[in-house]
């Protein structure tokens, strides 16, 4: 992990944040989630310098398509911000969390790949 992801992560680790569940450097596919919670479909991302790249922006756009495809959302924060206003960010979060906790529940697909459970 970076030094902007460990920051972030302890805030989040433990069910810090509204009583959910982060995992970090998470596997989904063929991707791995910097911060996934299950229950809310939620990735988290924490871009540094290499995200600036043309080729990296291409490949991240993609990669987001790809799990939206799957109705998971990502929300994506650089490192500045990370290091610069934690309150503001971790508020962020939570607002993001209660938004996608509606959403969820409103869904009649709550499965992977929008299949019925």
């Amino acid at each position: 992990m970076t030094e902007a992801e460990l920051l972030l992560w302890e805030q989040l680790k433990g069910k810090k944040v509204l009583g959910f569940r982060f995992r970090p450097q998470h596997p989904i596919d063929i991707f791995i989630a910097d911060f996934y919670c299950h229950p809310l479909k939620l990735v988290i991302e924490v871009d540094g310098g290499i995200h600036k790249s043309r080729d990296q922006k291409e490949y991240e756009i993609g990669r987001t398509g790809e799990l939206n495809y799957w109705g998971i959302e990502v929300v994506r924060f650089t490192n500045e911000e990370v290091e610069k206003d934690m309150i503001k960010l971790i508020e962020t979060i939570k607002k993001k969390c209660l938004i996608r906790q509606s959403e969820i529940r409103k869904s009649p697909f709550r499965g992977f790949r929008g299949t019925k459970k």
